[in-house]
């Protein structure tokens, strides 16, 4: 567990998995990848950004995305997030105008999450890392039997929690919820080659309404001016 970097209460709560062989396996990998000199997204200390961002107690949201970004400089180990400087992706801009549709916010000018993770929206992707300009490269070690273990542990041990499930990917893991206590919102996904279908979904106002509805405060998603 010295490799592993992560906030204290989700470490208490997945520390179960750590010791599984999978885990790991997951860890030897990216050692050897490393070691061979490849080039993997995001950097070692930004791979559990997500949960050192969103302590375990503190998730009201959970929005599930894929992959990392898999270009320079935009992986941040958050779903959908790139840092401040970077152009914004497709996905989000499309997010973003889903946003400003569903509750009026204004457009952020960059593409930094942060501020939303910081209030309890837990932006995990079902990979955890991904290698240099080869999406989908990092499925098949081991990262789904670990972010599936995390979302399991969020429904059985939380209440009133509001996942975000877009794209045929992410809706596939529904089965790991437990729909009599959380909200789940499914959607198409956010990127342009759904064709829009992703708009009209209104799934921000639909998470305040049930926050405030199970007594928590809503989630300010404008971040424009931060």
């Amino acid at each position: 567990m010295n490799e592993v970097k992560i906030e204290e209460s989700w470490k208490s709560v997945l520390k179960d998995e750590f010791a599984q062989p999978y885990f790991q396996g997951i860890i030897s990998y990216l050692k050897q990848e490393k070691a061979a000199g490849k080039v993997i997204y995001p950097p070692g200390s930004l791979i559990f950004n997500a949960f050192a961002q969103t302590p375990f107690a503190r998730v009201k949201v959970v929005i599930l995305g894929q992959d990392p970004y898999h270009n320079p400089g935009e992986a941040m180990g958050l779903s959908f997030s790139v840092p401040k400087g970077v152009n914004i992706p497709p996905s989000l801009q499309n997010i973003y105008k889903e946003l400003n549709n569903d509750l009026g916010v204004p457009i952020p000018a960059h593409g930094d999450l942060s501020a939303w993770a910081a209030q309890g929206v837990f932006l995990l992707n079902a990979m955890l890392t991904v290698a240099h300009r080869q999406p989908q490269s990092h499925h098949k070690i081991g990262w789904q039997n670990f972010t599936d273990a995390v979302i399991r542990r969020l429904s059985e041990q939380r209440e009133h929690l509001v996942f975000m499930l877009w794209g045929n990917f992410a809706r596939k893991k529904n089965v790991l919820i437990d729909s009599s206590k959380h909200l789940i919102l499914e959607a198409a996904h956010p990127s342009p080659l759904a064709g829009g279908a992703f708009f009209g979904c209104q799934h921000f106002s639909k998470a305040n309404d049930y926050l405030q509805a199970h007594g928590q405060s809503p989630v300010n998603w404008n971040i424009a001016d931060k």
